[in-house]
């Protein structure tokens, strides 16, 4: 539309609904809800107590995954979900609820300390202008936040919580009896007493203060340990699985990542496997979450075996214990303590090749030692999902070292290869190559024997050499399995597991047990924007947890903020964190309780998931400086009650792309507060819905780079670059990389923020993805033109609506849009309920004439939710001086919402002979005198008599004449 025609109608038409009529009314209401608190919900006490009539209203708790502050700021499909969560939050307002709904921001991270060292910026500048930015972007779009309760992770406010958090984590342990955490204190009062022996069996007062430490890190729920770590030296930091991709490669950046032996900070996740797995069954979440964090847990029952190799042994897991005389090799992962070096304490590794020993096994290497070495530097650097991978090749080397099985007694030689992982058991298996595919092709790969000790139920026989694959059944019979202490043959497989486990476990070799693939969350980072773990160390290596009264412990000034980074390639290095160059704040005296000494802090700083593992605790009680939360106000926002029995947030909104990250770690968080008696909720929420995604077109030139989507148009059946030459287009995310990046601020500025509002509301269901088309927000533009004009004269700005009562056919549109819409809001259909308003909008445009006021206000409540600008304004123009935010919602009458008339089909003999219009609620009775004395049915009988009538008010009646 030229500014020409522009200027003719706003001269023509002065009250029209336009964009800068929009921006004008969404300025003055946002200025209203935040000078007058609008949405402020209030606490049962404390601080942010407020209206008891509101608080003892129903309450609801409605979240949104918090994002973290880019300086990119937004584009328009960030705001999908807070919209979301937004519309459903007003309804529940409108409703009659006490509605929590607020928003924070995920502040710590790399991109802020990368860009931190390209610029010189503190983080904390640059991240704090970000939510600035980010802040006025979400208030542009009228988001009903309260805002007393926003926080940020990067406030030492919020991080002081955090790190106490962490401090109980690390001062509790896991009790089986009690099936919970419990304060580490307890544990040492039963070695005090000598309930719990030592390890070595000497009284605990006769351990040094390093060996109680040494001790009680194997219990502690946060713990310090040297394991194998995803290290990133392109990064100069290790990174947890989730971080790696499947090409073995930093989620960020994309540098090689290596497996390497760090000391790092660890949480014991694995004590809690069988809890996480568990009350999954009592959330409301989608199908598809529960089962990838069913699989993430992956629980499995089998059971422990002790191979004796030398002076040492190898414990193996397995699910096919019935297997065992079957094995006929041994395969630990690279990793394994076991083959950590010919010079490594606890060694299996052989000075020489012993006599015999076969040269594919060697890898031609000319010791054991420089095989193994050689070997565990190749999968370094392999992620877990290629060494996984059923690749034809299998590789590996020998260890030089025989084990003995257990059952059989016979000598199986040892060797390392990258199939076998760390993650898994205990990163050591019984290879059992007649009936399992990856050790059948090992077998065949380095000429190793195979046993079939599982009948095969084809015609196979039972000499695997001749076999194509392995064969694997639990549906068969076991064979080739049996000694002079115990015999397997002739058992199934369920009968047999269950006889060697009892006779392994007779012998003190074995036992059934659970295993777990989760394995415990790695918690370090070698990085500066994180928070500083609240650990100071002795001078013998012990870690001291601070004293609650010195937390928060804040992030020191540094003059480097990058950590040491190195060649990406270069596996064998160490990192050098950014903390530790600081030698003021690294080495302190301390009065711990016991007179000032001399400690050195902990230089690691933890992941970007702390602050987001119990965000929502802080949303209910964010100024409180003497707890974490009030126990009282978290019973009421987050307590059990009818229906979710572990209590949580009622509604939280987020992707789907952390069904094992983020929303893993918070369930373990909510479970040790829950245990130590710190919180009632012990999972963090209730119900989870996620998100789809907003896609755009990525236009790519010949050379693949992206080109600005604003600078392509489609001519003579392709799609053109301005500056010439044919681009591709692809469906695909939309950011600043892309250059398909469209802007909240853009939209607004050309439509307002309630447009950008409906028309992300109507471009399909929430949980399903959708391509933006800037060119279809004309049409919820036009929707709210039309509302506007059935209430306010363009030309005199008057409100239009007269007080005259509507006729039945306003009635019957009006309550089955109220009905509708009703329905749709509980169950986030917005884009059907935006179908229903729409519809109503129309059918009151078509009847012409002034709108009855009645029917006109409920229109505006029925929008209300989903574009609370225009309704805002349009409620004071009706002549209210409350806000419509508080305002009760549409109740429908049922008696227009059911249809005035319905067709009933008259069969005669099983063919149509009459349609009749009869009242929904018509009687049997009454629908059979109808029908039978309808002409048509007359005249089909021809007199006949008649033997049965078959009545389905109101839609069928069928006669069968006599």
């Amino acid at each position: 539309m030229s500014e020409t025609t522009n200027a003719a109608e706003t001269t023509a038409a002065p009250h029209r609904y336009t964009a800068a009529l929009a921006a004008d009314i969404e300025a003055r209401w946002q200025d209203f809800w935040e000078e007058n608190g609008t949405y402020e919900a209030p606490n049962p006490g404390g601080d942010l107590a407020g209206d008891a009539d509101q608080v003892a209203r129903p309450k609801k708790f409605v979240m949104d995954m918090f994002p973290y502050p880019s300086g990119a700021g937004l584009h328009v499909g960030h705001p999908l979900g807070f919209i979301a969560t937004d519309v459903y939050a007003r309804h529940l307002r409108m409703t009659g609820h006490n509605v929590l709904h607020t928003l924070g921001f995920d502040a710590f991270g790399l991109p802020a300390e990368q860009y931190a060292v390209q610029t010189g910026t503190h983080p904390r500048v640059s991240t704090e202008a970000n939510i600035v930015n980010m802040r006025r972007q979400l208030r542009r779009l009228g988001l009903g936040h309260d805002p007393r309760r926003s926080i940020e992770t990067i406030d030492p406010a919020y991080y002081k919580w955090t790190q106490w958090i962490f401090l109980q984590i690390f001062n509790s342990w896991y009790d089986p009896e009690a099936d919970a955490a419990r304060p580490i204190d307890t544990l040492v009062a039963q070695f005090e007493s000598g309930a719990r022996p030592t390890p070595d069996g000497r009284a605990w007062s006769e351990l040094s203060a390093l060996e109680r430490a040494n001790v009680l890190g194997e219990y502690r729920l946060a713990y310090a340990s040297d394991a194998p770590v995803n290290w990133c030296p392109g990064l100069g930091t290790v990174l947890a699985n989730e971080e790696v991709t499947a090409e073995g490669r930093s989620e960020r950046g994309n540098y090689p990542v290596f497996k390497a032996k760090l000391r790092q900070w660890n949480m014991r996740i694995t004590a809690y496997a069988d809890r996480l797995l568990n009350d999954l069954d009592a959330l409301d979440w989608p199908e598809a979450i529960k089962l990838q964090q069913r699989n993430w847990i992956g629980r499995s029952e089998g059971a422990r075996v002790d191979f004796p190799v030398g002076d040492n042994k190898i414990t193996v897991f397995t699910t096919r214990q019935d297997t065992l005389f079957g094995a006929t090799y041994m395969v630990l992962a690279p990793e394994h303590d076991l083959v950590s070096g010919a010079d490594g304490a606890s060694s299996i590794v052989p000075d020489a090749w012993p006599e015999g020993t076969h040269d594919v096994w060697t890898g031609g290497h000319a010791t054991p030692a420089d095989a193994v070495a050689a070997y565990r530097k190749q999968a370094a650097a392999k992620s877990d999902v290629e060494r996984q991978a059923e690749a034809k090749d299998k590789t590996g080397v020998f260890t030089g070292a025989f084990a003995t099985n257990p059952v059989s007694g016979e000598r199986v030689p040892v060797f390392i290869a990258d199939y076998v992982l760390m993650g898994y058991g205990t990163g050591a298996i019984m290879a059992v190559p007649a009936h399992d595919s990856r050790d059948f092709a090992f077998a065949r790969a380095f000429e190793l024997p195979m046993r079939c000790v599982v009948e095969p139920s084809d015609d196979r026989g039972t000499d695997p050499s001749t076999w194509d694959d392995a064969f694997s059944s639990y549906d068969a019979k076991i064979v080739n399995s049996s000694d002079t202490t115990i015999s397997l043959d002739g058992l199934g497989v369920t009968e047999a597991k269950a006889r060697i486990t009892a006779w392994l476990a007779d012998r003190g070799i074995g036992e059934g047990t659970v295993n777990f693939r989760l394995r415990d969350w790695l918690f370090s980072r070698q990085r500066y924007w994180g928070e500083p773990f609240p650990i100071v160390y002795d001078e013998d290596g012990v870690a001291h947890a601070l004293p609650e009264s010195m937390l928060p412990l804040e992030l020191p000034e540094v003059d480097d903020y990058s950590p040491r980074t190195f060649d990406p390639d270069d596996a064998d290095t160490q990192p050098e964190t950014p903390l530790s160059r600081n030698e003021d704040w690294v080495n302190v005296e301390l009065d711990l309780g016991d007179g000032v000494k001399r400690y050195r802090r902990e230089t690691n700083t933890m992941p970007n998931w702390a602050g987001s593992c119990w965000y929502e605790m802080r949303y209910l009680d964010p100024n409180n400086d003497d707890a974490l939360v009030d126990p009282a106000v978290e019973q009421y926002w987050m307590g059990p009650r009818e229906g979710q029995p572990h209590g949580g947030v009622d509604l939280y909104v987020g992707g789907a792309e952390h069904a094992v990250l983020h929303l893993l770690y918070a369930r373990f968080w909510s479970k040790v507060l829950h245990d130590l008696g710190h919180v009632s909720s012990a999972e963090p929420f209730h119900k989870l819905y996620n998100q789809g995604m907003i896609q755009a077109y990525v236009y790519r030139d010949a050379r693949g780079i992206a080109v600005p989507a604003a600078e392509v148009e489609e001519h003579d059946g392709g799609v053109y670059y301005y500056e010439g030459g044919k681009v591709s287009r692809l469906l695909g995310k939309m950011g600043k990389s892309l250059k398909n990046a469209v802007t909240p601020d853009e939209i607004c500025a050309e439509y307002g923020a309630d447009t950008l509002r409906l028309y992300e509301m109507a471009m399909g269901p929430l949980d399903v993805s959708r391509p933006w088309d800037t060119r279809a927000v004309i049409g919820q533009y036009r929707l709210l033109q039309r509302l506007w004009r059935n209430v306010v004269d363009e030309a005199t700005g008057e409100v239009t609506v007269v007080d005259t009562e509507p006729d039945e056919a306003a009635l019957r549109a009006l309550h089955k849009a109220i009905d509708g819409v009703t329905q749709d809001m509980a169950n986030l259909r917005f884009n059907t309920a935006i179908a229903k308003v729409t519809e109503l909008n129309n059918h009151l445009t078509k009847a012409g004439g002034p709108v009855p006021r009645t029917v006109a206000e409920q229109l505006v409540l029925l929008i209300a939710p989903l574009a609370p600008h225009i309704a805002e304004e349009l409620w004071r123009k009706l002549g209210h001086t409350d806000s419509v935010v508080h305002a009760d919602f549409p109740v429908a009458d049922p008696a227009y919402v059911v249809d005035e008339t319905v067709t009933c089909v008259v069969q005669v003999k099983g063919k149509v002979k009459a349609r009749l219009e009869v009242a929904p609620a018509i009687s049997d009775a009454d629908l059979e005198a109808a029908a039978l004395a309808d002409p048509g049915v007359v005249a089909a009988l021809g007199g006949a008599g008649i033997r049965k009538v078959i009545v389905r008010a109101p839609k069928l009646v069928n006669i069968v004449p006599a």
